[in-house]
Parts: C-alpha cells; sequence; structure tokens
C-alpha cells in the first residue's frame, strides 16, 4: 500500500496524504485532483478501491491493428491530442502478429472501466472476422466510435472517408489522361471499404479488374504483377503501401512509372511526396475525421444525444508523379513481359 501511494503521488504530483483521501473517500479533495489520482491508479495498473471500480477512468482506448502503416499512427497523433485537450487520456493498443487480440484488448480495457473506446480499422470492417467484443461494448453501453467503413448492424457512431468519392475522383483522373486498361488493387474481398471503392469504380467501369491482397508492401506486389501480366496500365490502390508495392512490381518488369505505368495510392500518408516518383494519392481529411471522433465520443460519454448514422468526409486527390499518359499502344506491357531480377 505504502509503494502504491508513494508511486500514484509521484505520477500526478501530489502528497501521499492527500492520494491516501482519495482512496478512502474523504472529502477535501478537489474534483479535478480526485479524477487524476483515479487515473494514474488506472495507468499505473492499481485495481482502485472496492467503492471506487464503478466509475470510469478518464481513459480512452486507441485500437488499432499496427504502426506499419503510416496513416494509423497519423490518425493516432490527431485523436490522442484531441483527447488530451478534452482532459482524456488516450491509451494505444495495438495489435501484432500472434499477440494480444482486439477481442482481448477489448475486455482489458473494460477491465480498466475506460470512459470509452475509438477503434481504426478494426475487425468492424471484415464482414468474416468476430465481432461478439463490440457486441460486449454494446452490452456495457461503453461509448465507442469507429473510424473508416464498418459492417451494417454495428449500431456506433461512425466517421468515415467515403470510398465512393475517392475512387471516382481516382477513375475521372486516369481516364482523363486517356488510360482504358485501368484496375483496382484492394483488400480482402470482405473488407468493407475495399467492397465500396469496387462498386463505385464499376459504376464508372463496370468491366473494371480488381486483385485482393494483404494491405502489405508485399501483397501489393503481388497483386500488381499479376495484373501486368494482363496488360493493365493503370492502377488505383487501396493504400499507400498497396500503391509502393505495385510500383516494385511495375520495375521489377523493367517498367517505367509513369510512362509505361500509373499508379494512384490511397492516404496520403507521410512520404508520399518524397517517394520516386513521388505518389499521386487520395488524402484523406485525417485531422478532420480525427477530431470528429472525439467529439462525437466526447458526447456519448457526457450522456448527450449522438446520431448514429455514418458521418462522411469527402477526401482529395492529389496529383504528384506517378501518374502520366496512356502509353502509345506500342508501349503498352506485354502480358509476356520480362520480370527483372
Amino acid at each position: 500500500m505504502t509503494r502504491r501511494l508513494a508511486e500514484v503521488a509521484k505520477k500526478v504530483g501530489v502528497s501521499e496524504a492527500t492520494v491516501s483521501r482519495v482512496l478512502n473517500g474523504k472529502p477535501g479533495v478537489s474534483d479535478a485532483t480526485r479524477a487524476a489520482v483515479l487515473t494514474a491508479l488506472d495507468v499505473l495498473g492499481y485495481e482502485r478501491p472496492t467503492q471506487l471500480r464503478g466509475e470510469r477512468a478518464r481513459l480512452v482506448g486507441m485500437v488499432m491493428p499496427e504502426l506499419q502503416n503510416p496513416i494509423f499512427p497519423a490518425f493516432a497523433e490527431v485523436v490522442g491530442g484531441a483527447l488530451a485537450q478534452q482532459g482524456f487520456t488516450p491509451v494505444l493498443c495495438t495489435q501484432t502478429a500472434g499477440g494480444v487480440s482486439e477481442a482481448d484488448y477489448v475486455e482489458l480495457l473494460l477491465q480498466q472501466h475506460v470512459s470509452g473506446v475509438v477503434f481504426f480499422g478494426g475487425l468492424y470492417a471484415q464482414a468474416e472476422s468476430p465481432h461478439d467484443h463490440y457486441a460486449r461494448l454494446a452490452e456495457r453501453n461503453l461509448p465507442t466510435v469507429l473510424m473508416n467503413a464498418a459492417i451494417d448492424h454495428l449500431d456506433f457512431p461512425r466517421v468515415s472517408c467515403d470510398d465512393a468519392v475517392a475512387v471516382e475522383q481516382a477513375m475521372n483522373h486516369l481516364i482523363s489522361l486517356g488510360h482504358q486498361r485501368i484496375a483496382l488493387v484492394l483488400g480482402p474481398p470482405d473488407h468493407v471499404p475495399s467492397r465500396r471503392k469496387l462498386a463505385a469504380a464499376r459504376r464508372v467501369d463496370p468491366s473494371v479488374t480488381v486483385e485482393h491482397a494483404l494491405f502489405t508492401l508485399e501483397g501489393g506486389q503481388a497483386a500488381a504483377s499479376r495484373l501486368l501480366s494482363r496488360g493493365i496500365t493503370a492502377f488505383i490502390c487501396a493504400s499507400d503501401l498497396l500503391a509502393l508495392g505495385s510500383i516494385r512490381a511495375a520495375r521489377r518488369r523493367r517498367l517505367s512509372v509513369p510512362e509505361d505505368v500509373s499508379v494512384i495510392g490511397y492516404d496520403d500518408s507521410s512520404l508520399m511526396n518524397c517517394t520516386e516518383p513521388p505518389l499521386t494519392t487520395v488524402r484523406q481529411p485525417i485531422e478532420a475525421m480525427g477530431r470528429a471522433a472525439v467529439d462525437l465520443l466526447a458526447g456519448e460519454i457526457s450522456g448527450a444525444s449522438v446520431d448514429h448514422d455514418e458521418l462522411f468526409f469527402e477526401p482529395e486527390l492529389v496529383v504528384r508523379g506517378s501518374t502520366g499518359p496512356a502509353p502509345h499502344p506500342a508501349r503498352i506491357p506485354h502480358p509476356e513481359a520480362r520480370t527483372g531480377a
């Protein structure tokens, strides 16, 4: 107990006597100090006293599938900063291969009496994945916000970039450059944002070609390689990593970007203007989306009436050096194009 008092007191910057008064429910402590002590108790991993366990901490979980894709740290920075401005402490929960699962993180966050959770690119976007842990959140009435498209039956506030508008912008850009052999490199077939992108592309061109891949550079390279064998001259990719993989696939076949093949990414994550060539991509409005998600969450936490309809934000096509005019028919990649070493 003495060690716990000392650690919490040091964390908050108050005396051990003040911490003791909070833990024992004694008067004479301001609401702000009391909240800070309880938050420190949660952060340090100590259990709250029995009489305080029913109260939620000022902690908010930020659950995301990875940090290798730079779009997720970018969202975390915006959301974490906005949470701090509203008096919450963000807790980053990142999944790793063979590590803690999304469902495990939900249980851990519930045990810590968090005030709410924001999910980024989670299993809610995959139709064939397990979703029981979201039902747990609903049963507990824990304020929850989902970033980007989700399966239909989850009744949580959602903040999304408009996938249909994104693909329409990309398709129209490539068509204006004279491309007729356009393909999409998307996430898995059950991935809801990828489904939306494909539906939008087929409204523009019903014959558009598609390959599905994992959201990795290697996945993009493999998918693009298959498409290049079919004479595709332009790619619209569901992430910047997939786009970079597509550029690598073209170069392995000794093709030039954008002279032989044009590539468009999605996200406009960090350093995409520093690649060679700089990547044409669809920019998600990260700042606006992140702040909207926090506003929705804070409203739910305060008990306000929050609309659970999906809130759409319009993307912006950022044209750089990876797209150009369709190649002359004589330069269109042949299905038997030689693969480089």
